[in-house]
C-alpha cells in the first residue's frame, strides 16, 4: 500500500488499485477514493498555492468548503479547472494539476510576494492603484488581469452532454447524513413521494466515519442496510453526487448532479452533469454543521486540518494524518479524533483543550492539556511542530500534524436564499436558520443538535410533521440504540487565540489575516459587509464557508459587540459552484436555441432559396436562378418583378395573436395610440404600440374578423415580447376587462402575394369576389379556397406600396396552397421573393421596421403624429408623450437620403453631417437607419433619422462613415421614393 495508507479499515476496495497523476507524476489510490484521501495516502501534503502570497497550503477539510486543495482536472475539452479535490472521485487515469504557481508548485517565484507581506495587507489595492492614475492603463489593470484568478479554462469544445429536467415531490430531504436519512426513511414508509439528494458519492454523511455502533452495529452497516430499504421503496428517488445550490420562490430548489464527473470517459449517450429543478410540497434541510477552524499562527501549513476531516480520512479512508499528531479543540470532538487516531496505532502528541473546565473524561495514552491552546505552528511546505501555549508558557512539540476545532457552524446557506436573516444563538455559538421558513424545515445539526443520538430523533420528528402537514399519517418513529463514546456539545466560541506570534489566517484562499480584519475596523470598515469587500473575506470560491462565523466573531471582538450585533453577510446561490455547462444544458452550439422553420420551408428550399438566421426562424433570403452570379443580381430581378408582374413571400414569421371577448375592441384601444373602437368587421387597421414612457414599441396590422374577435400581427422579432406585454395589460392593468389573448403564429402559414397581377392570380383559387369595389384596401375576412375545400384567411394589406394581399391557411395546407398560387400564377409572371428583396421594397416605399423603431422614436418623429388618437380618454402612453421634449422641432424624424452622384453608395449606420461640417460627432445630425440599392431609383437610397428631417427635404448634406473612412455628398428627400401617394394601393 501507499505510504499513508493504513493497512486495515475504511471503506475503501484495496483490491481495485486506480492509477492517477499530481502534476505529472505517476501515483496509486484504491477504489471508494477521493483525490484528496488518494493524495494524503501517498504521503503528499503539499497540493496548491495560496492567492495572494502564494503560501504553500494542505488539504483542509474532506468535503465542499475545501478553500486550498483546487485542482485542475482532465485534458483538452474535458479540462475542468478549480475542482476540489476532497470531492472528486477516483478514477483510472485521473489527471490533476496543482493551480497558481510558476515555475512549479515545489518551486513558486509567487511566494516572494510574501516578504511584501507588511504592504500587502488589507485594502491595499484602494490605497496602491490611484495613483498616480497614469500608470492605471500601461501597469495596474494589466497586472491585476494577469494575477486574478486561479485555475485557466480549456480552449478546446467540451465534447460531453449536459441535460436539465424537473421532478415534483411531496417531501424533498438535503442531506443523506444521519437527520437525513432518518426523514427520508419515516417519510418513504409512509407513503409520500420523496426525493433524498446529497453531494457525496455515497450517503451517510458523517456516520462514514464514525465508529459508533447503532444497533450493536456499525454506522456505516447501518446506513447501508437504511440505504437498502430505501430502494426499495418504489416512492422513494436517491441522488448522490447532487448539491442543492439554490432555493426559489415556488419551493423550488435548484440541484446539480455530477452524474459522470467520476468516470475516466463518460457514456456519450448520457450527460455528465444534470440541473435538476424539484419542486417539493415541503422540504427538510439536513445539510449538517461545518467544522470551525481555529485562528493562530501557522494554521495554513500543509498538515494543518480540520479534526472532522482528519477523522473522516482515518476512519472512512484509512488514511493516516502523520506519524505525530496533535489536536487542538475547543469541544468534545476532539476527544473522538483522539480516541480512533490510538485505536489505529498511531501516537497522538498531545490533546489540547481550550477549555479548562472540561468535563470531558479523557482515558487514552494522549497528553490531555486543558486550558491550552497551539499559538503558532511551524514548518513550510510540511508541519514540523508546533507552539503549545498555556497561562503565558510556551512549549515547542515536534509533530506532522495537527488537527483544529473551533466548534460548529450549522449550514444554514439555503434556508437564507429567500432572505431570511440568520440568528445568533449564545447557546450555540453560532447562527442558526430564522424561523418559519415556508415549505423548508430543518433538521440534525443544521439546527444546532449535537450528537447522533438527537440528530437521529430531530429527523424522525421534522418529518413526522411535514407529514401530518402534508395529509399522511406516519406511526411513531422507533429509533436504534446508538452507543456514542464521545457525543458531541456545543463548543465555547475562541476567536483570538493568545500568543500568537506570526500571521495567523482567516481566509485560506484569499490570504486574509486576523490583523487584516483589525485594520478594517481601525480604517472605518468594520461593518460586516464592507469588511469582506475590504479584506476579500469569504470571496474567494468557497464563499467564506470556513472563515466568515471567524471574521465575524474577530469583527465583534475588535467593535466591543456580540457577533449578533456583527450579523453576518447576505447568503445567496450558489452555495458550491454550478458549471457553465450544467446551466446552459442542451443549449449550446446548434441547439443554443431552437431552429424554428415557417410551414413554407420547404416550398422555400424546393424553390432554390437560400436562407438566413432571423432571431429563432430560418427565412429566405434571395431565390438565385441559373446565370446569377450574385445576391445582387437575385434579389434586383425578385424586386423588379413584383414591381411589374407579382411575387410571392413568406411571412409566416410574423407574430400573430387572436384577441377575443366583449371587450376587446376597448382593449386594443387602451393598447394603440391610434383609434381602434369603432374599426369595421372586415377591416385591417395599421397600429401603433407605445411604452408607458411614449416611446414606439412595436407595429402591426390588426383586423376585425367578428364583432369581438380580433387578429393581430407584430413584427417576427417582437412576436413574444408584444404577447408578454398583452397578457400583462389584460391580467395586471385591467383585469376588469373581458377579454381573451392566444399566440396563434405556429397556427398558420401566410403568404403575401404583391404586385400588379396579384388579384388575377390569387382569384384562381379563392372562391369569394376579391374585386377592387367587394374586397377593397384594408379588408379583411374568412375566405373558401379552392371550391370549398379550404377555409383561410385574406388581408389587403402591402409592405411593398403595390396592390398585395396576405393569404393564411392552416399551417399543414401552406406548402400545398403555395404550390397552387405558383401554378396559378405562371401566366402571370409569379415569382417567390425573399426578405432582401422586401427589404428593398419597403424601402422604397418608405416603411419602417425595427431598423428605425429602434426604442428612441415617438410616432411623431416617423411622420405618423396625425395617427395619435387625441378623442381618446387614454392609452398606454399617452401622458408621457405629451412631454415637451418629445414634440421638439429638432428632434431626429424620418428622412429619405439620395446620393447626388448615383454611381456612389452609403452604408446603413453612417452619420449624417451638414454639407460643409467637419467629420466629427459634434456635428452629428443623425444616422442612416436602412439603405439598399433600388433598382427603380437607379441608386443606393436610404431611410435616415434625422434632426428636425421633416423641414430638410431637398437639403444637401454630407454622408460619413468613420469605420470605412467612407464620405459621400447626398441629398435629404421625402422618405418615399416609389408610388409616394399611395395610388396603387387602391386599383
Amino acid at each position: 500500500m501507499t505510504s499513508s495508507r493504513l493497512s486495515k479499515g475504511g471503506l475503501i476496495d484495496r483490491s481495485q488499485v486506480v492509477n492517477f497523476t499530481f502534476d505529472g507524476k505517476s501515483y496509486r489510490g484504491a477504489a471508494g477514493d477521493t483525490l484528496a484521501s488518494a493524495l494524503l495516502a501517498n504521503g503528499v501534503q503539499l497540493v496548491g498555492r495560496s492567492f495572494k502570497y502564494h503560501r504553500p497550503r494542505g488539504i483542509l477539510t474532506a468535503g465542499a468548503a475545501e478553500p486550498n486543495a483546487l485542482m485542475t482536472i482532465g485534458r483538452g475539452g474535458r479540462t475542468e479547472p478549480n475542482t476540489r479535490a476532497t470531492m472528486q472521485e477516483l478514477y483510472e487515469g485521473l489527471e490533476a494539476q496543482s493551480q497558481n504557481r510558476w515555475p512549479s508548485l515545489e518551486h513558486d517565484i509567487g511566494a516572494l510576494n510574501g516578504l511584501l507581506s507588511p504592504f500587502l495587507s488589507a485594502g491595499f489595492y484602494y490605497k496602491t492603484f490611484m495613483w498616480p492614475g497614469k500608470l492605471w492603463e500601461k501597469l495596474y489593470e494589466p497586472f491585476i488581469r494577469k494575477a486574478a484568478g486561479l485555475g485557466k479554462a480549456a480552449y478546446e469544445a467540451d465534447p460531453d452532454t449536459y441535460e436539465k429536467c424537473w421532478a415534483h415531490c411531496d417531501l424533498l430531504v438535503i442531506g443523506g447524513g444521519l437527520a437525513g436519512l432518518t426523514a427520508a426513511l419515516t417519510a418513504g414508509r409512509a407513503g409520500a413521494r420523496v426525493m433524498l439528494v446529497d453531494e457525496h458519492a455515497r450517503f451517510g454523511g458523517g456516520l462514514l466515519a464514525e465508529t459508533a455502533l447503532i444497533d450493536g452495529k456499525r454506522a456505516a452497516d447501518w446506513v447501508s442496510e437504511t440505504i437498502a430499504e430505501l430502494e426499495s421503496l418504489a416512492n422513494v428517488e436517491l441522488l448522490t453526487r447532487s448539491t442543492a445550490f439554490g432555493w426559489y420562490d415556488g419551493n423550488v430548489f435548484g440541484v446539480v448532479e455530477r452524474a459522470q464527473k467520476h468516470l475516466a470517459v463518460p457514456a456519450a449517450h448520457r450527460p455528465v452533469e444534470r440541473l435538476w429543478r424539484i419542486i417539493a410540497r415541503q422540504a427538510i434541510l439536513a445539510t449538517g454543521a461545518e467544522e470551525r477552524p481555529l485562528v493562530f499562527g501557522g494554521n495554513d501549513i500543509p498538515g494543518v486540518m480540520m479534526a472532522g476531516a482528519m477523522r473522516r480520512y482515518l476512519n472512512q479512508f484509512a488514511v493516516a494524518p502523520g506519524k505525530k499528531t496533535a489536536i487542538l479543540t475547543t469541544n468534545d470532538s476532539g476527544y473522538a479524533l483522539a480516541a480512533d487516531l490510538e485505536a489505529a496505532g498511531l501516537e497522538v502528541t498531545a490533546l489540547i483543550d481550550s477549555r479548562r473546565d472540561a468535563a470531558r473524561v479523557w482515558t487514552g495514552k494522549a497528553r490531555l492539556v486543558r486550558g491550552g491552546f497551539v499559538s503558532d505552528a511551524h514548518g513550510g511546505k510540511a508541519l514540523t511542530g508546533i507552539d503549545l501555549w498555556r497561562e503565558g508558557q510556551t512549549e515547542r512539540l515536534e509533530v506532522d500534524a495537527l488537527a483544529m476545532s473551533g466548534g460548529f457552524s450549522p449550514i444554514i446557506h439555503l434556508a437564507c436564499h429567500r432572505g431570511g436573516k440568520p440568528v445568533w444563538s449564545d447557546h450555540h455559538a453560532a447562527f442558526l436558520a430564522p424561523s418559519r421558513l415556508k415549505g423548508l424545515t430543518l433538521a440534525g445539526a443544521a439546527t444546532g443538535e449535537c450528537g447522533l443520538a438527537a440528530a437521529m430523533a430531530s429527523g424522525a420528528k421534522s418529518a413526522q410533521e411535514v407529514l401530518a402537514e402534508l395529509g399522511f399519517s406516519s406511526p411513531a418513529f422507533a429509533g436504534p440504540v446508538i452507543e456514542e463514546a464521545y457525543p458531541a456539545h456545543p463548543a465555547k466560541p475562541v476567536f483570538t487565540i493568545p500568543g500568537v506570534k506570526t500571521k495567523a489566517f482567516v481566509d485560506f484562499q484569499n490570504d486574509v489575516a486576523r490583523s487584516d480584519l483589525g485594520l478594517a475596523v481601525q480604517e472605518g470598515y468594520g461593518h460586516v459587509e464592507l469588511a469582506k469587500r475590504y479584506t476579500t473575506n469569504g470571496m474567494a470560491t468557497d464563499q467564506g464557508k470556513l472563515s466568515n462565523i471567524n471574521a465575524i466573531g474577530l469583527l465583534a471582538e475588535a467593535r466591543h459587540l456580540s457577533p449578533a450585533e456583527v450579523g453576518t453577510t447576505t447568503f445567496r446561490p450558489f452555495y458550491t459552484p454550478v458549471s457553465f455547462g450544467a446551466l446552459a444544458g442542451t443549449s449550446h452550439g446548434k441547439h443554443f436555441q431552437p431552429v424554428r422553420k415557417s410551414p413554407l420551408h420547404d416550398w422555400a428550399a424546393k424553390n432554390g432559396a437560400t436562407f438566413v438566421e432571423t432571431g429563432l426562424w430560418y427565412r429566405s433570403a434571395w431565390f438565385p436562378r441559373p446565370g446569377e452570379t450574385g445576391w445582387r443580381e437575385s434579389v434586383d430581378r425578385e424586386v423588379k418583378n413584383v414591381r411589374l408582374n407579382a411575387g410571392i413571400c413568406d411571412v409566416s414569421m410574423l407574430g400573430k395573436i387572436e384577441i377575443c371577448g366583449a371587450d376587446a375592441a376597448e382593449f386594443l384601444n387602451r393598447v394603440y395610440c391610434n383609434a381602434f373602437l369603432k374599426l369595421p368587421v372586415g377591416k385591417a387597421r395599421y397600429g401603433l404600440m407605445l411604452r408607458e414612457d411614449g416611446f414606439i414599441y412595436d407595429d402591426g396590422t390588426t383586423s376585425r374578423l367578428g364583432e369581438d374577435r380580433y387578429f393581430m400581427t407584430t413584427t417576427t422579432a417582437y412576436a413574444a415580447g408584444v404577447m408578454n406585454h398583452l397578457e400583462f395589460c389584460a391580467q395586471a392593468l385591467w383585469p376588469e376587462l373581458d377579454v381573451r389573448l392566444a399566440s396563434v403564429t405556429d397556427q398558420w402559414a401566410q403568404m403575401a402575394v404583391a404586385g400588379p397581377k396579384s388579384r388575377a392570380i390569387l382569384q384562381e383559387i379563392v372562391d369569394d369576389d376579391i374585386s377592387n369595389d367587394a374586397f377593397p384596401y384594408l379588408a379583411a375576412k374568412d375566405v373558401s379556397l379552392f371550391g370549398g375545400r379550404l377555409k383561410g384567411r385574406l388581408f389587403r394589406i402591402s409592405f411593398s406600396g403595390e396592390l398585395a394581399y396576405e393569404l393564411a391557411v392552416p399551417a399543414d395546407f401552406g406548402e400545398a396552397t403555395a404550390d397552387a398560387l405558383m401554378e396559378a400564377g405562371k401566366p402571370h409572371g409569379l415569382m417567390p421573393y425573399g426578405i432582401e428583396a422586401l427589404a428593398v421594397l419597403r424601402i422604397e416605399k418608405g416603411h419602417v421596421t425595427h431598423n428605425e423603431i429602434n426604442g428612441t422614436v415617438v410616432p411623431a418623429d416617423l411622420g405618423f403624429g396625425k395617427m395619435v388618437s387625441q378623442a381618446k380618454p387614454d392609452f398606454i402612453g399617452k401622458h408621457m408623450l405629451s412631454r415637451e421634449g418629445l414634440a421638439d422641432p429638432e428632434r431626429p424624424q424620418l428622412v429619405g437620403v439620395l446620393p447626388l452622384d448615383p454611381a456612389t453608395s452609403f452604408r446603413s449606420g453612417s452619420h449624417i453631417l451638414k454639407k460643409d461640417a467637419e467629420a466629427t460627432l459634434e456635428n452629428d445630425q443623425g444616422y442612416v437607419t436602412s439603405s439598399c440599392f433600388s433598382p427603380h431609383v437607379g441608386s443606393t437610397i436610404g431611410l435616415a433619422l434625422v434632426k428636425g428631417g421633416a423641414s430638410r427635404h431637398g437639403e444637401e448634406v454630407q454622408i460619413w462613415n468613420a469605420l470605412r473612412n467612407e464620405y459621400t455628398s447626398g441629398r435629404l428627400v421625402s422618405p418615399a421614393f416609389v408610388d409616394p401617394n399611395g395610388e396603387k394601393l387602391h386599383v
